[in-house]
């Protein structure tokens, strides 16, 4: 679930001139080598899945360790992005709505780099979203214009 999120996350807060490849699962750590990038997302690499505290955390987590990103909002986000993807215990209501948009937009995108131009405007607003809810928004108010 999160094979976007973390894209996202490294584009908007990271690096925003990194670019991606998108290959098989076995082949993520052969091509990561022949290319010189950074492989994540698969067993063997330190951007991945991992448990912490016998709690699993996800890539998109991994991403905000290893770059020391602190903001509030973020942290709100992983926790959705994490429901989304891991099995949580009280997992955020928001983190079925992700899941549900991310698999559809898997069906409907023709590879990986149609669906981050599909789903980076969703965590766009997922993020605003949790920025909100930092503030203490209570009932978020919506204009029309």
């Amino acid at each position: 679930m999160d094979r976007l999120a973390w894209p996202w996350l490294i584009n908007r807060f990271v690096d925003p001139e990194t670019q991606f490849l998108f290959v098989p699962a076995e082949a993520v750590i052969r091509i990561a080598n022949d290319e010189g990038a950074i492989a994540f997302d698969v067993p063997g690499v330190g951007l991945t899945h991992y448990k912490e505290g016998g709690n699993e955390r996800v890539s998109f987590d991994a991403i905000i360790r290893r770059y020391d990103l602190k903001d509030p909002a973020l942290l709100k986000l992983a926790r959705i992005v994490r429901g989304a993807d891991a099995k949580i215990p009280d997992g955020p209501i928001e983190s079925a709505g992700l899941e549900a948009a991310a698999l559809g937009s898997w069906e409907i995108a023709k590879d990986g780099f149609e669906n981050m131009k599909i789903q980076f405007p969703l965590y766009d607003a997922l993020c605003e979203y949790c920025r909100l809810k930092v503030q203490g928004v209570g009932k978020l108010e919506h204009s029309t214009k």
